[in-house]
């Protein structure tokens, strides 16, 4: 005889109940429109909780009663019996049951889901009113089930899910416990480290009778061992978060566990064709991966996590990798499977390289998803690397960072990899061919120039460029010789640069010589010049449907074009670089774009356009870490907030950028510090420029974009004027520029050559970031 419901065996809960009060209302929704539902989800999720909130928030809607049943220990053969016996059943099920109006929980239905399947499919089938709500790892896969994937829990600052919950389980652990100011960063850490998960929080929360919240993040790394404190009247795989992982691992089939061990191999996150390449071997074959890495799915260990380049990603939750690794080393494949992941990864770097060899001409899109393939996969070229140096092996490891050497430049994440390619070159392996070695060199001298670090990145490219011609690499020689045209600007570099880059046949490299040709003379105020080099390697790259080398161009043509007064081109050429870059994460060059537009928004006085594109490079180029660009954008942030009044503000940022860029003073800074002096006098300024030298990256980040003011130091140090960046006799040409004298005529004046007085006037425009003459003469009578 079925018993009377209002002898339902809910158990009362044990504690508060914290968070997922959307995730009820959700589920109590569709508990009215599905007549069986399945909580999916990893081991200490929440399932079994959130089960049993949900289950007494509709049990009113049940008057025939609401029945938990747990079937974590039932044998095989026992769950129909098992049910049974919960409901006070001697007879057939169905049959009792009948047309009563009753909701059974089927609680961790995974040791048994098949006999769990045929049960929910009989009653339903018989009994039109029973409704079942089950939780799983894995879905039961019967006609009309709804599976409801059970989310982490929110961990998105003091006030979200996981946050909540450990507060009130560390309250309940020691009395007086609250979060502070200096805890919150640390609580939201722990939670995310542990993927919000609610039985890891739990765990976590009890550890502050014994250790502090910063202890806790110290010795986080053994997350596994760490958490094995849980309640004794919890059931055993509950207890520990290990014995939670485990449990789930002891529930797979052996091919299923030898996927995911191998998969741990993955530092982030993968691709199926990447599963495919070094997840197969012994015991599971190539064509075996995707149904395997399908169950695991099912069983709630590994995640779908979005798209890379138009491919699934996959990753495992932390705590599971962190499991999955003890049993990978344990496995005794660890190094082997290690190696087919090194292999898969450099064989990924080398199909990008070959998009890119001279006479490919591969469409952009392709070239385009190898890109942003490459990019989200990062990570994974860092624990290859990682890998390669650990076994000292580098030979594979700097063969995959050149061949990604674009990416490693373009992204704005190139700092990623800097240290990991110093150790592998410090390994000097003799395994490493010379002309290998070479362009490891290059591509190390590279990275510094883009990171504003000059006499390390001409040390590294001439060091390169010798072994490559020792070794005849001719693809190396022009590579390095483009780099070196790069940070020299010398116009014979420069043309041996075009010179190996056609001999070499590469389009790319004659594309990216110009550019240096370019900005070389865009740099010593030959317009002209600089416009017709952009040009060609614009024709070049349209040719070659590089949109990357365009949007390069771009930039360089709108620089041009604002250099000689043309403010409508330049915006037009930062504008079509943008949507070049649209779908790439070129985040130098769109950091690029947007503080041009702001540059030439500030130019036509138009501030509000100024700060929103300003803001927008700003925040850009912190979030990147790259601090050489950081520095550039504050000094546009000092013109900004000075042509808004804010003289103070003007000098502190003026002062961060030209110490953080690690530079001198010049024409710009001195355009920010005159008005500043003027305003606020000579000894408050020097104040200032003191104050603002001593501002750390973030500290001067906070100063542009909210306005916070540092305290001052001891001892302000007054800064040096513009005027001493030139030399006496440059000084005594710019008089005479001002005074409208030709290169001729300040020739005949001084009793020099033209050509003398012509480089003189070169060298004062480089010096003071000037484009023309009467910007000279200008910045002469105003400072006197």
């Amino acid at each position: 005889m079925l018993r009377s419901a209002e002898f339902s065996n809910l158990p009362a809960e044990p504690n508060a109940f914290v968070g997922r009060e959307s995730d009820v209302d959700e589920l109590a929704h569709l508990m009215r429109v599905s007549r069986v539902v399945t909580l999916c989800g990893a081991g200490g999720i929440g399932k079994t909780r959130l089960a049993l909130r949900l289950a007494a928030r509709i049990a009113p809607e049940h008057p025939g009663g609401v029945w938990l049943i747990e079937l974590a220990d039932v044998e095989h053969g026992e769950v129909r019996r098992h049910v049974a016996a919960a409901l006070g059943i001697a007879g057939e099920l169905a049959e009792t049951i009948g047309d009563r109006r009753v909701l059974l929980v089927l609680d961790n239905c995974e040791p048994v889901v098949a006999e769990c399947a045929e049960l929910c499919r009989d009653l339903l089938s018989a009994c039109p009113a029973v409704s079942v709500l089950a939780t799983s790892r894995e879905p039961l896969r019967v006609p009309g089930e709804t599976v409801w994937r059970v989310p982490p829990l929110s961990v998105d600052g003091a006030g979200s899910e996981a946050v909540r919950l450990f507060v009130a389980r560390a309250v309940a652990a020691r009395p007086g416990f609250e979060l502070t100011g200096e805890t919150v960063p640390l609580v939201v850490e722990l939670c995310r480290a542990l993927d919000g998960l609610p039985l890891a929080i739990e765990l976590a929360a009890a550890m502050v009778r014994f250790l502090s919240v910063g202890q806790l993040v110290e010795r986080f790394d053994d997350r596994l061992r760490l958490l094995r404190g849980g309640p004794r009247t919890a059931p055993p795989r509950h207890r520990t978060l290990w014995a939670a992982v485990d449990w789930s691992y002891r529930l797979l089939t052996p091919q299923e566990r030898l996927l995911l061990r191998r998969t741990a191999a993955f530092r982030s996150a993968w691709t199926l064709d990447l599963a495919e390449a070094v997840c197969s071997g012994p015991g599971i074959a190539e064509p075996e991966v995707l149904p395997r890495l399908c169950d695991l799915m099912d069983k709630s260990l590994v995640v779908l996590d979005g798209e890379i380049a138009g491919q699934a990603r996959y990753r495992l939750l932390e705590t599971v990798r962190e499991y999955a690794l003890e049993q990978l080393a344990e496995s005794g494949e660890e190094a082997d499977v290690r190696r087919r992941h090194l292999l898969a990864m450099a064989g990924l770097a080398g199909r990008f390289r070959e998009t890119l060899a001279p006479g490919a001409r591969t469409p952009w899109p392709v070239v385009e998803r190898h890109i942003n393939l490459i990019d989200g996969l990062k990570a994974e070229m860092g624990a290859a690397c990682d890998w390669s140096l650990a076994a000292g092996l580098p030979e594979t490891a700097l063969g995959l960072l050149v061949d990604v050497r674009f990416v490693l430049i373009g992204s704005g994440r190139k700092l990623d990899m800097v240290e990991r390619l110093d150790r592998l070159l410090a390994l000097d392996s003799p395994r490493v061919p010379r002309a290998l070695h070479g362009q490891a060199l290059i591509l190390r001298g590279e990275l510094a120039l883009a990171a504003g670090d000059l006499e390390p990145a001409l040390r590294n490219v001439r060091a390169g460029l010798d072994l490559c011609a020792a070794a005849g690499e001719a693809y190396g020689e022009a590579a390095g010789t483009v780099v070196l045209a790069r940070l020299t600007g010398e116009q014979q570099v420069v043309e041996r640069a075009l010179e190996a880059a056609r001999q070499c046949g590469d389009l790319i490299l004659e594309s990216l010589a110009q550019g240096a040709r370019a900005r070389a003379a865009l740099h010593q105020g030959r317009l002209h010049e600089a416009r017709r080099a952009f040009e060609e390697a614009l024709s070049i790259d349209e040719e070659l449907d590089n949109h990357y080398g365009q949007a390069s161009c771009r930039i360089g043509l709108a620089q041009v074009a604002r250099r000689c007064g043309d403010p409508g081109t330049a915006r037009r050429h930062y504008e079509a670089a943008l949507r070049l870059l649209r779908r790439v994460d070129a985040r130098q060059h769109t950091v690029s774009c947007l503080a041009g537009l702001g540059r030439v928004a500030l130019d036509e006085g138009d501030l509000a356009q100024a700060r929103a594109r300003l803001t927008e490079a700003l925040v850009l180029s912190r979030d990147a870490g790259l601090r050489a660009s950081i520095a550039r954008r504050l000094e546009a942030w000092a013109s900004l907030v000075a042509a808004e009044g804010d003289h103070r503000r003007a000098v502190l940022l003026a002062a961060a950028s030209v110490t953080l860029g690690g530079r001198q003073p010049d024409a710009r800074t001195e355009e920010v510090l005159r008005p500043a002096r003027a305003a606020l006098g000579e000894a408050v300024t020097g104040l200032l420029w003191a104050e603002g030298s001593a501002l750390t990256v973030d500290q001067a980040v906070a100063c542009a974009l909210d306005g916070d003011l540092p305290e001052p130091p001891p001892e302000p140090v007054v800064p040096v004027g513009q005027q001493s960046r030139l030399t006496a006799r440059e000084r005594e040409i710019a008089e005479l520029v001002a005074r409208g004298l030709s290169n001729r005529a300040i020739a005949d004046e001084l009793v020099i050559s033209p050509a003398t007085a012509a480089r003189h006037v070169a060298n004062i425009l480089a010096k003071l970031g000037f484009s023309t003459r009467t910007q000279i003469a200008a910045w002469v009578i105003g400072g006197r």
